[in-house]
């Protein structure tokens, strides 16, 4: 009896330390949350897990859904035909021409599948960008990724036409909130120029690793494990994302964003001139990717008579110089800071240059060679010009970047919600050259526009302060903080380098006669 005290005391004594080590890990874990450099490296992570998701659900459907929907076509005109036509008895020009008319009903179906994600993404962000202002950015990703969950759980159970093109609208419901609120958080924790260039552009290749690898990964589970696989695949790992978020940010327990300051109305952003050219950029640097997408399979078949494994790999090459694109723009912008401009438009040429060289290749090693420098292209534009919608609004607005990055996917969704469903009428009508040499040269006259970016690097952090934005007193301790911490700077600046003309080296002049009359509603002196 007394031994099995003993043994019973032991145990107890053994669970106590093993209960105290847990609860020490348990603090440390808490502890290192708690450093803000190392939660903000896992935040990081959880964007671009999020972005790479978000970038997967929307190109895994491209070697699934339309050999799904003609599989259902086909089974629909079986059924028919067998009602119609018990004794098996057929009617061979009635036959050609209804095949004819469904291939070209199922297109057209297809086409607007694809782009009802862009188009709904299109509509919701300019609400969703000032939701995102107003709340902060932990809430609307939560909502975003647990939208993209129950979209993706749709695709993967969805057995009809309706069901699947109910996923890809919620799909952009999701998107508006996870994109813009995850580049928004990556802008607003990463606050030094450098490092917010390198967060943004690690949150590109995430970006492009997605969209280019899913096409693969979506085919080769869809052939040999079914539909759902793939989509219960990425449903999974949205759902650990979104566990570790929970742990690690807790937005429901977080209430520093009370003394925050208020965000610029995101139609006061769009007018601004610096920011339009920026956001005309990245549509038009994207449209070459947008529309190929959808036609380039097609004309591959027809013109190289390419097998479906080749139509399948088009894009994979082009990720290893997405990826260079962006680490060579991160280490010149650090080096460089005052030439992003010239980055940008560098990208925008070598798009043009490869897109106009496209209709020229006659094998699919050839065709490799001018999609790369596509992808190269965008590289450089997003890379460069995505940090300046951030430095835009932190040396011309309050430093809130829901908004601005709303702005940032409206212009990646006007490209996209027209891809599916413009770029083949195009070739319809016009051919598939014609597409590709209007594409280049938009992109190559679009480059000298951002010429007007070339004296951003000069602004003055300083004017963003909220009392001379604002017809308000500062709000709370953060509003008070950062205006100190903003003044002592600029007494030390003031200084070193005395007081010179602020509007002559911010380069305002350009846009004098457009910012008058917003100058004079909002109290603000640029000059």
């Amino acid at each position: 009896m007394m031994n099995a005290d003993v043994g019973s005391s032991g145990l107890a004594r053994s669970a106590a330390v093993k209960l105290s080590e847990m609860g020490a890990r348990t603090k440390q874990l808490g502890s290192a949350m708690q450093d803000p450099h190392r939660q903000r490296r896992i935040i990081l992570v959880i964007v671009c897990v999020a972005l790479l998701l978000d970038n997967m659900l929307y190109m895994v459907i491209v070697p699934i859904i339309p050999d799904y929907l003609a599989d259902l076509e086909n089974e629909q005109s079986e059924h028919v035909h067998v009602v119609l036509h018990p004794n098996g008895s057929a009617h061979g020009n009635g036959t050609g021409a209804s095949q004819a008319q469904s291939n070209n009903n199922l297109d057209v179906q297809i086409g607007v599948l694809f782009a009802s994600k862009a188009i709904l993404q299109l509509l919701v962000n300019p609400l969703s960008g000032t939701f995102i202002d107003r709340v902060g950015y932990d809430v609307p990703l939560l909502i975003g990724l647990t939208i993209m969950f129950l979209s993706t759980c749709i695709f993967a159970f969805g057995e009809n036409y309706a069901t699947l093109f109910a996923a890809r609208s919620l799909q952009g419901l999701g998107s508006a909130f996870a994109d813009t609120s995850g580049l928004a958080m990556i802008a607003d924790k990463y606050t030094e120029e450098g490092e917010r260039s390198r967060a943004l552009g690690i949150a590109l290749a995430f970006i492009s690793f997605g969209s280019l690898v899913a096409p693969p990964f979506g085919g080769v589970l869809y052939e040999f494990a079914g539909k759902r696989v793939p989509f219960l695949v990425l449903a999974f790992v949205c759902l650990a994302d979104g566990f570790l978020f929970l742990t690690v940010i807790r937005p429901f327990s977080n209430r520093t964003r009370e003394n925050m300051p208020v965000g610029t109305p995101i139609y006061r952003l769009m007018i601004d001139p610096y920011i339009a050219v920026v956001a005309g950029a990245l549509t038009v640097c994207n449209i070459p990717l947008a529309f190929l997408e959808p036609t380039i399979a097609n004309w591959m078949e027809s013109t190289m008579h390419s097998t479906q494994w080749q139509m399948g790999l088009t894009w994979l090459p082009a990720f290893f110089p997405h990826v260079f694109g962006v680490y060579i723009t991160v280490k010149l912008a650090a080096r460089h800071p005052n030439l992003q401009w010239f980055y940008g438009a560098l990208g925008m040429v070598i798009i043009g240059a490869s897109s106009c060289t496209v209709p020229a290749c006659k094998t699919f090693g050839e065709l490799i060679a001018p999609l790369c420098g596509i992808c190269f292209g965008i590289a450089l534009v997003d890379t460069a010009l995505l940090p300046t919608l951030a430095f835009l609004v932190d040396v011309r607005h309050v430093s809130v970047y829901g908004s601005v990055y709303a702005i940032a996917d409206i212009s990646y969704s006007v490209a996209y919600a027209m891809g599916p469903v413009v770029a083949g009428q195009i070739v319809h009508y016009s051919g598939f050259v014609q597409l590709n040499l209007g594409m280049g040269l938009v992109n190559v006259l679009y480059a000298p526009a951002l010429l007007l970016l070339r004296n951003v690097c000069q602004m003055k952090p300083s004017y963003s302060e909220r009392d001379t934005l604002l017809e308000e007193a500062p709000q709370g301790l953060y509003d008070t903080i950062r205006m100190e911490e903003r003044r002592a700077k600029k007494k030390k600046k003031k200084k070193k380098k005395g007081c010179g003309s602020a509007g002559d080296e911010n380069g305002f002049d350009a846009f004098k006669a457009q910012r008058s009359q917003s100058e004079e509603s909002s109290g603000t002196e640029f000059a």
